[in-house]
Parts: C-alpha cells; sequence; structure tokens
C-alpha cells in the first residue's frame, strides 16, 4: 500500500472522528471558492494565497510547510465549540 500523502492522512483523521464530521463540512462550505466548476482544477479547493496566509498566521513561518493533521484536528475541534458557542 503506497504511503498516504498530507491530505490522505487527514482525511483519515476526520474520518475517525465522526463529530468533527459538521465541522469539517461547514468549514470546506465556506473555503470553497464561488463558481468553482468554471476555473481549472474543476474542484471546491481554496486558493493557495488564502491557504499559505492562513498557514502563516495559524502556524508561523513562511506558510509553506504544510500543516500536520493533528493541526487540522485542533482547528476542527474549535470550530466546532466555537459554532456550538454561538447557538446557545
Amino acid at each position: 500500500m503506497p504511503p498516504l500523502t498530507g491530505a490522505g492522512r487527514s482525511l483519515r483523521a476526520i474520518a475517525a472522528r465522526p463529530r468533527l464530521w459538521p465541522a469539517a463540512a461547514s468549514a470546506t462550505k465556506r473555503l470553497m471558492p464561488r463558481r468553482w466548476w468554471l476555473r481549472s482544477p474543476f474542484l471546491p479547493v481554496p486558493d493557495l494565497d488564502y491557504v499559505r496566509f492562513r498557514h502563516m498566521t495559524a502556524l508561523g513561518g513562511d506558510g509553506r510547510l504544510p500543516a500536520e493533521s493533528d493541526d487540522l484536528i485542533q482547528w476542527l475541534e474549535w470550530c466546532r465549540r466555537w459554532s456550538g458557542a454561538a447557538a446557545t
């Protein structure tokens, strides 16, 4: 079996935590560019410059190092708690 990429490890980490699925779906929807289907690569992925900026503000450095799946899980936990607090 080939080794997982960063995206594969992140998907596996999220799949193992069903309580984070709604937060992950919500974040995906928020980060999805409008009319993404009209631009290559024809996938609902956020703009690379935006992702790099978010990495810089969250993790420091120049934004080129990929986030670890633990970073993603912590961020989704924060999103889940924040949206829960906003609902009360």
